[in-house]
């Protein structure tokens, strides 16, 4: 059963820009999605988007969740999945949140993510 969908859209070359700042990136990713970002800086957007799709999803927006709470990264073939912790964990075994599906597309200025919350069990 679906919990919640989210949705998101960015500029590419703003996400970048910002992560000129360490501050930023220690704010928004996690370790492992700092890694990442050493290989595709412009993946920033779309993990920054993903995250932004996450919190619309639990409907929540960032004042219950920190950005860094969502990891985003991706698998041997470069599907993305996300990983929670702290308060965004906390909220989806409240709502039985077990699997959150994850698309992302871009053009060469905008990234999109699309998410779905889905509960296995009630």
């Amino acid at each position: 059963m679906i919990f919640g969908i989210g949705t998101d859209m960015i500029e590419i070359n703003r996400v970048v820009k910002a992560c000129e700042r360490k501050t930023f990136l220690t704010k928004i990713y996690t370790e492992q999605e700092q890694k990442l970002l050493l290989s595709d800086i412009r993946k920033a957007a779309s993990n920054f988007a993903v995250k932004e799709a996450v919190v619309k999803m639990f409907g929540t927006g960032f004042r219950a969740i920190a950005p860094n709470e969502i990891e985003v990264l991706r698998d041997n073939l470069g599907k993305p999945y996300v990983n929670l912790y702290g308060n965004a964990e906390i909220l989806a075994k409240e709502h039985n949140v077990e699997r959150i599906h994850v698309s992302i597309t871009n053009t060469k200025e905008l990234v999109s993510a699309y998410v779905i919350g889905e509960i296995i069990r009630e």
